[in-house]
C-alpha cells in the first residue's frame, strides 16, 4: 500500500483518526492518535514523540524519537464509534539521525528476519493465544469469576460465551486476520481463537491485534478479557503455542523429508536442537512474568521438561504427525510460550535459538514419544539428559544473562532494559504479602 492507496481506504472507511501503534520492551501497546488531516505528513515525515516516557526506550536527554507508519498494517478498529471511527497502523521507530532505534521490539524482529531473508528463507509462525473471559465480581480490584461453565470444545447454541466469541472472530476478520477456528478451552471461562499462520512479523502484529481486540470487545459486554498465564489456582493456565516452519523462496517446506522416520530434514532437527539447547534462557522472554511460572508446573498440560516428541503433547516441542499430501504442514510446535510475552521479542529469540542449532549442526536428542517424563525421578531425568525449565522468573533471568546468542539477538539496549524491567517485577513480587501467606501464617504463627 502506498500513500494514495491509504488515503483512498481512509475515505472509503470514513475514518476520522489514525492510531499509530508500537510496543514498549515489555509488550505493552502504545499509541499516538492523529486526525486524518495529518496523514500525509505522518507518512512522509513520520511523527515525533518523547521516548523517555516509554519503558525501555530512552533516557531523558535522548528522548526525541520518530514513528514511521507501516502502511500495510492499516486496519479499522471495529469497536470505535462511527462518528469518531479510528484505524490503526503499526509503526517502526527511528532516531533523529535517521537510524533505526535498536531498542524497538518490532525492529529487533525485523533485524533477525533479515538474517534468514538473505538465505532465501521465510520463518512462518502460527500462534495459538489462549485467554479467559471473566465477569466482574464487585469492584475492579475484586477477583473476577469465569464467564461460563463450559469445557474443552464444548458446544452451546445460545450461551453468552458463544455470542462473545463469535463477535470476536468477526471483529478479527474485519481487521485482516484470517481466523481458522474459535473454541472453548479446558478451563472454565477459557477460550482460544486460532488464525492462519503467517511470516513472523505479520504473526507478531496479529498477536497484538488479537489481544487488544479481545479486550475491547469483551469490555463492551462488561467482561474482563485476560491473557494472564495463570489467573486461577488449580485449573489450566493460558499458553500461546507457536507452530513454526521455514519455507524457501519457492514455497517449499524446508522441514519435510519423506524418507525420514519423522518426516524431518536435517535442517529441522537442527532447528529443534537449537530451541531445546536455549530453552531455559528462552523462558525469560517467552514466559516473561512472575505468574508465567505458576502455569509451567506439572499436572496442567503445560510443558515443564526440555524435550521433543511426535505423539507426546507434554513435550516442550511437538511435531504433528504427517498426513500424506500435507507436506507444507510439517512444523515444530513450541508449547511453553504464553500470551504475556512481547510477541516481537519472543519470535526474535525463538528464531535466533533455532538458527544457532542449524548453524552449529546441533544434534537433536531422541524424542520422548514413549516416555512419561512426569513419572520419572530426578535421577532418571538426569540419566536421560532431560533438563527442566526454570521454576521462577528470577531463575530464568539468571540463565538468560549467560546466553550470548539470545542477548545478541535482542541487542544490548533491549536486553538491558528488558532485564531491568523484569528484575523490578521480581523484586516487587518478592516484597508483596499474598492471600496465601495470610491464610497460612496469620493465625498459625
Amino acid at each position: 500500500m502506498d500513500l494514495k492507496d491509504l488515503l483512498t481506504r481512509i475515505d472509503e472507511d470514513q475514518v476520522k483518526f489514525l492510531s499509530l501503534q508500537f510496543t514498549d520492551v515489555t509488550g505493552a501497546v502504545k499509541s499516538l492518535d492523529i486526525p486524518i488531516s495529518r496523514t500525509e505528513g505522518a507518512v512522509k515525515e513520520g511523527v515525533w514523540f518523547d521516548g523517555s516516557s516509554v519503558e525501555g526506550f530512552a533516557r531523558i536527554q535522548e528522548s526525541d524519537m520518530r514513528l514511521m507508519p507501516d502502511l500495510d498494517t492499516y486496519a479499522v478498529l471495529p469497536w470505535s464509534p462511527v462518528d469518531s471511527r479510528r484505524a490503526r497502523i503499526f509503526c517502526d521507530i527511528y532516531l533523529p539521525d535517521g537510524s533505526a532505534f535498536t531498542g524497538d521490539p518490532r525492529g529487533i524482529l525485523k533485524r533477525v528476519l533479515e538474517g534468514i531473508k538473505a538465505r532465501g528463507w521465510t520463518y512462518n509462525v502460527g500462534p495459538e493465544p489462549e485467554f479467559f473471559l471473566f465477569k466482574r465480581n464487585g469492584p475492579a480490584s475484586i477477583h473476577p469469576v469465569p464467564h461460563d461453565v463450559g469445557g474443552y470444545f464444548d458446544f452451546s447454541a445460545s450461551d453468552d460465551a458463544v455470542r462473545v466469541r463469535t463477535q470476536l472472530m468477526a471483529a478479527l476478520g474485519n481487521m485482516g486476520l484470517v481466523v481458522e477456528m474459535g473454541h472453548h478451552e479446558v478451563a472454565l471461562g477459557q477460550h482460544e481463537i486460532d488464525f492462519e499462520y503467517a511470516d513472523a512479523l505479520r504473526a507478531a502484529d496479529n498477536i497484538l491485534t488479537l489481544k487488544y481486540t479481545v479486550k475491547a470487545i469483551a469490555a463492551q459486554h462488561d467482561l474482563v478479557a485476560s491473557f494472564m498465564p495463570k489467573p486461577i489456582y488449580g485449573i489450566n493456565g493460558s499458553g500461546m503455542h507457536c507452530h513454526q516452519s521455514l519455507f524457501d523462496a519457492e514455497g517449499n517446506n524446508l522441514f519435510f523429508d519423506p524418507d525420514d522416520q519423522y518426516n524431518l530434514t536435517e535442517l529441522a532437527y537442527g532447528f529443534i536442537a537449537g530451541q531445546l539447547h536455549h530453552a531455559r534462557a528462552l523462558s525469560a522472554i517467552v514466559a516473561p512474568t512472575v505468574n508465567s511460572y505458576k502455569r509451567l508446573v506439572p499436572g496442567y498440560e503445560a510443558p515443564v521438561y526440555v524435550g521433543w516428541a511426535q505423539i507426546n503433547r507434554s513435550a516442550l516441542i511437538r511435531i504433528p504427525i504427517y498426513s500424506p499430501g500435507r507436506e507444507k504442514s510439517i512444523r515444530a510446535e513450541l508449547r511453553f510460550p504464553d500470551p504475556s510475552a512481547n510477541p516481537y521479542l519472543a519470535l526474535a529469540v525463538m528464531l535466533a535459538a533455532a538458527l544457532d542449532g542449524i548453524d552449529q549442526s546441533m544434534p537433536a536428542p531422541e524424542p520422548l514419544n514413549e516416555i512419561n517424563v512426569y513419572q520419572l525421578t530426578s535421577k532418571d531425568r538426569e540419566q536421560l539428559n532431560i533438563a527442566e525449565l526454570p521454576g521462577s522468573l528470577a531463575e530464568a533471568l539468571h540463565i538468560l544473562d549467560e546466553d550470548a546468542v539470545l542477548k545478541d539477538a535482542l541487542g544490548a539496549w533491549a536486553y538491558e532494559n528488558f532485564s531491568r524491567a523484569k528484575w523490578s517485577e521480581v523484586e516487587e513480587y518478592r516484597t508483596r504479602v499474598t492471600d496465601w501467606e495470610v491464610d497460612r501464617y496469620l493465625e498459625t504463627t
